[in-house]
């Protein structure tokens, strides 16, 4: 009797697209380079195609051009690799030091380099995790450059009217020339297989941007590569340089990051007292700690303080937070190891306790016992946590001694996709699964769903997924962790990758801190990728993430202050 055929769920089938990717890209990166419109990069939009993630929304559409996702990964893209046939990604090989200026992208902190008219270097010193997400990246813009070159192009291959308008168009704005632009807009409508109404909302999300070159020059740009590489055989190029694929996956960026932190607190006389690590942003333990003594007599909360900080126009506002902060225990350590995560250190012994908010909990027999010290580190990238923060834990090495940290907590104040609730709500973690694999990390959370509720907040507690790539998730594989008898609450990138670094230093290599060191884990939700409108191509979280940042924040400095002994 022969065994009935099953056919496969839309998650299965989105689970092995995302396998193949991987697979393929790693086989990429190994060889050295590829055409992405040759068989690999076939193979890359193949599977792309089949997940359909919910970040690069319409992708699956022939005609339609996918507005948001483009504005998103531009933002995270060197400004002009729309112009460029070559992009190769490199590790740090002394161009810094080299007369072309460094073009950093708005929302992706990386130096990037435009060799000539056609060429495009992106240093790539954060790891495996921002390779992956920039190669994710590139095939989305050319699968969307291949929509507009056949929506430039009539039946027999020949270029419409409309391409020939938007390249005057093109052409006029880089003389600085005018030009009318409802009538721009209409010729674009029609190549990018838009309404009149979706083009002019783009170009105005667009234009917002002043690092980002204008939708009709990138609309122009992307078709006009790929109309060279259909008709002339200009083919695209991606590759690697030898010396990033030597240097991959060896912590070299991160062993020279913890190197510096470990040697200012040498030099400072910090090494040997109490530290407590917090992974977060980088100015909201700052403003927590030292705001309120400039907002004095205003009788501002916290949250009112960091939403008048947040504001563009008290940049003067927040020199001062940060003069006061400097001249009161706070050091900033600003990256020149390639890691790109700047790290302040926190003296609380130098913090006066009198000018402390009224929000926050200390005690002050125990600060003035323990003299602890805060290391805050700016976000980690996936995979790069675990590289960053296992060369942290290592003990410091001087002429042949070893001088182990004395790690008393670690925190991690992170950013996540939420799978049940909206943008700003509180996800506490008891396990951090890691897709694609069977490696599981459960958690002793110091944090519980009650520390954040009656706050205005919906809080979620249970396992949280730790994924390769934001940008690869759609909605099957999300809603089946959070329907199967994983009851996942969440999604981000560097929870397992953080765990596998603690577990190592404190149950295997145990030179690190010991098993009784304290972890707290808290997200807050910066998008809802089950929601249409609600994904991270939809906008940034904006005023929303200030509540349940700072609710996080003092969580976290209340129990470090020894005010909050739960």
């Amino acid at each position: 009797m022969s065994t009935p055929y099953i056919p496969r769920t839309r998650a299965q089938e989105s689970r092995a697209a995302i396998e193949r990717l991987y697979i393929a890209m790693r086989h990429l990166f190994i060889r050295g380079s590829y055409k992405p419109l040759g068989v690999s990069g076939e193979a890359m939009i193949e599977a792309m195609m089949v997940l359909c993630p919910e970040i690069y929304g319409s992708i699956a559409d022939p005609e339609r051009v996918e507005l948001e996702g483009l504005l998103y990964i531009f933002q995270r893209l060197p400004r002009g690799i729309e112009e460029c046939r070559f992009v190769r990604l490199i590790s740090r090989e002394g161009f810094e030091n080299a007369s072309f200026p460094p073009i950093v992208p708005p929302k992706r902190r990386r130096n990037c380099y435009r060799i000539d008219e056609e060429e495009m270097y992106i240093e790539m010193t954060r790891g495996r995790s921002d390779i992956y997400d920039v190669l994710t990246h590139l095939t989305f813009l050319y699968i969307e450059a291949e929509k507009i070159r056949r929506n430039s192009e009539d039946h027999r291959g020949r270029k419409k009217r409309d391409w020939n308008m938007l390249e005057e168009v093109v052409k006029r704005e880089e003389a600085g020339e005018p030009f009318n632009k409802e009538v721009a807009f209409t010729y674009l409508s029609t190549i990018l297989g838009r309404t009149y109404e979706e083009t002019v909302e783009a170009c105005a999300r667009f234009s917002q941007d002043p690092n980002l070159n204008s939708i009709f020059h990138i609309a122009y740009w992307m078709g006009y590569r790929s109309t060279e590489e259909a008709v002339n055989e200009n083919d695209r190029e991606i590759s690697f340089s030898s010396a990033l694929r030597e240097k991959i996956g060896h912590h070299y960026y991160g062993e020279l990051w913890a190197q510096n932190i470990k040697e200012f607190l040498m030099d400072k006389g910090l090494i040997n007292r109490p530290i407590h690590i917090i992974s977060a942003n980088l100015h909201s333990v700052m403003n927590t700690l030292y705001a309120p003594y400039i907002f004095k007599g205003k009788k501002k909360n916290l949250e009112e303080i960091a939403r008048d900080l947040s504001l563009l126009q008290n940049e003067t506002l927040r020199q001062k937070v940060v003069s006061y902060a400097s001249k009161k225990g706070m050091y900033q350590l600003d990256d020149h190891s390639g890691t790109n995560i700047t790290v302040q250190i926190y003296d609380l012994a130098q913090i006066p306790l009198q000018n402390l908010s009224s929000e926050l909990q200390w005690n002050a027999d125990h600060l003035e016992k323990e003299k602890p010290v805060i290391i805050v580190m700016d976000y980690a990238f996936g995979e790069q946590a675990y590289e960053t923060l296992d060369e942290l834990l290592k003990p410091y090495e001087e002429d042949g001694e070893k001088i182990p940290l004395d790690i008393k907590s670690i925190n991690i104040m992170g950013k996540a996709g939420i799978l049940e609730g909206g943008k700003g709500d509180i996800m506490v973690p008891t396990a951090h699964v890691f897709e694609g694999t069977a490696d599981n990390y459960p958690i002793e959370n110091d944090f519980k769903q009650e520390d954040f509720t009656g706050f205005g907040l919906k809080v979620f507690e249970g396992p949280m997924i730790t994924v390769l790539g934001t940008s690869l998730q759609n909605k099957d594989i999300l809603r089946y962790f959070r329907r199967s008898s994983w009851g996942a609450i969440g999604l981000e990138m560097e929870g397992a990758h953080y765990q596998k670094a603690i577990q190592a230093a404190t149950r295997i290599r145990r030179t690190g801190p010991n098993e009784n060191v304290i972890l707290r884990y808290a997200y807050y939700a910066s998008d809802n990728p089950l929601i249409s409108g609600h994904t991270l191509a939809s906008g940034s979280l904006g005023v929303d993430g200030v509540k349940p940042t700072y609710l996080i924040t003092i969580k976290m400095l209340n129990r470090i202050l020894g005010g909050d002994k739960r």
